[in-house]
């Protein structure tokens, strides 16, 4: 037994670590002089337990005495050769008052619901930070804590992560934000999480000040699915703007392509390609002069250049097609 331990009497927490919440006191052992006085800095607080019951909540700044009956010269001196120990114990953990900010949060795995529009499971990620305070540190020490030496707010965030993923699955699965709406609605998002966790948190003891969603991000295979669906969309517009047929555009497509890894077989599929996109544009040059002249001409010869740029019409083809439009003129 240390009677020097035992002799100081000022009792405080130096050196706090960054997003450090909990600190017990020991430089002292379990042991405590009648005189010992507890100094709290700004922004920390104190628990005081003497033997197994929390004896008191310290919270505001300044100088506290601390009573407990042990008297250190007695005690050292009754036990000091049978090496026991006093039975006046007492505990003293150190809290953070201060506001914890921009403490960063991250999904560990994507968030699962279905798209509106596309009718299918997306996956969904998001990250971003969040800032609280402790509220009720006498909650969080019985529950919580329970008696561990020191706590830091990584251990804080597993027990957040946990319990924020359904609350966030399930407003999207209500809220119905599909792929192309996500970005615009982080913020609503963000407030509505915010507003179910601040039961979760008030019930472990703290105080949600803020949350926020930085970014987002889809798992590849939702990207992949959709960029196939937006590839179609923009083939159908195209064919759409050039007066083409889209299913024969596509069979025009495939029949191309075999002819370009078909040798002469492909070129016979190519003239065969050739008819069939005649008979699938040509109509008799009279009836053609006596249409009017359409306002998206422009647009039309535009479209057809894209097709034989992209070598999906011979250039016959395309020489007849144009002529048709300008035709139109």
């Amino acid at each position: 037994m240390d009677i020097k331990k035992q002799m100081r009497s000022v009792i405080q927490w130096e050196h706090p670590k960054e997003y450090q919440l909990f600190f017990k006191f020991t430089d002292q052992g379990d042991e405590l002089k009648n005189a010992s006085k507890l100094i709290l800095q700004p922004g920390q607080g104190c628990i005081f337990t003497y033997e197994g019951k929390v004896e008191g909540v310290f919270e505001e700044e300044g100088l506290y005495d601390l009573a407990t009956g042990n008297k250190p010269f007695l005690t050292t001196m009754r036990k000091f050769m049978n090496a026991f120990e006093s039975e006046h114990k007492t505990g003293i953990w150190f809290y953070r008052k201060a506001d914890m900010v921009n403490i960063r949060w991250g999904t560990r795995i994507p968030i699962t619901y279905n798209d509106p529009v596309y009718a299918f499971p997306v996956k969904l990620r998001a990250y971003g930070n969040y800032s609280l305070r402790i509220s009720r540190p006498e909650n969080f020490f019985r529950n919580i804590l329970a008696g561990q030496q020191d706590y830091f707010v990584d251990e804080l965030q597993e027990v957040f992560l946990s319990r924020i993923t359904q609350p966030i699955s399930n407003y999207l699965a209500n809220a119905k934000f599909s792929y192309a709406e996500i970005d615009a609605n982080m913020e609503n998002v963000a407030g509505e999480v915010k507003n179910k966790t601040i039961s979760v948190f008030e019930e472990l003891g703290f105080q949600l000040l803020d949350f926020r969603i930085e970014g987002n991000s889809f798992d590849q295979e939702t990207n992949d699915r959709i960029n196939e669906i937006s590839d179609v969309q923009a083939e159908v517009h195209s064919a759409n703007i050039a007066g083409v047929d889209f299913a024969e555009l596509q069979k025009l497509k495939a029949m191309r392509d075999m002819a370009k890894n078909e040798g002469a077989a492909g070129a016979g599929m190519g003239m065969f390609a050739g008819m069939q996109m005649g008979n699938t544009m040509g109509q008799p040059a009279s009836e053609e002069k006596t249409e009017p002249a359409q306002p998206d001409v422009r647009s039309k010869l535009k479209e057809l250049k894209a097709l034989f740029e992209d070598d999906l019409i011979s250039e016959e083809e395309f020489r007849a097609k144009k002529q048709q439009l300008l035709e139109q003129l």
